[in-house]
């Protein structure tokens, strides 16, 4: 359980996040993760990026940052590439430190 009720005040525990890793929606380009490098306007650069084509285990991308997936050996997330730029980011969402453990352990998904 990740709250308190004290004097009918509801107290919700911080999640730690890692300010540099990040998921990222695209208008056109789908959904990355990485480590935002850059950002200028809707134009950003991320490092360490991998594309993520299918996920299993997370009802949304905002789950997906802050508990990783449950299910990863049903994902299919891309090969890493040390650099990405991406020009229609619609979503930037910081993940924690769990997320990111996960998700940088789901296998590499390519032929």
């Amino acid at each position: 359980m990740n709250e308190i009720v004290v004097n009918g005040e509801r107290y919700v525990k911080a999640t730690e996040q890692t300010t540099d890793w990040v998921i990222i929606r695209t208008y056109s380009a789908g959904v990355h993760f990485g480590v935002l490098k850059r950002r200028e306007g809707k134009e950003v650069e991320l490092t360490n990026a991998r594309r993520i084509w299918y996920w299993d285990g997370a009802a949304s991308l905002s789950q997906m940052a802050v508990d990783g997936v449950s299910e990863p050996e049903n994902c299919k997330f891309s090969v890493v590439t040390p650099s990405i730029i991406l020009t229609e980011a619609i979503e930037i969402i910081p993940c924690t430190d769990k997320a990111v453990k996960i998700i940088n352990g789901v296998k590499e998904w390519k032929l």
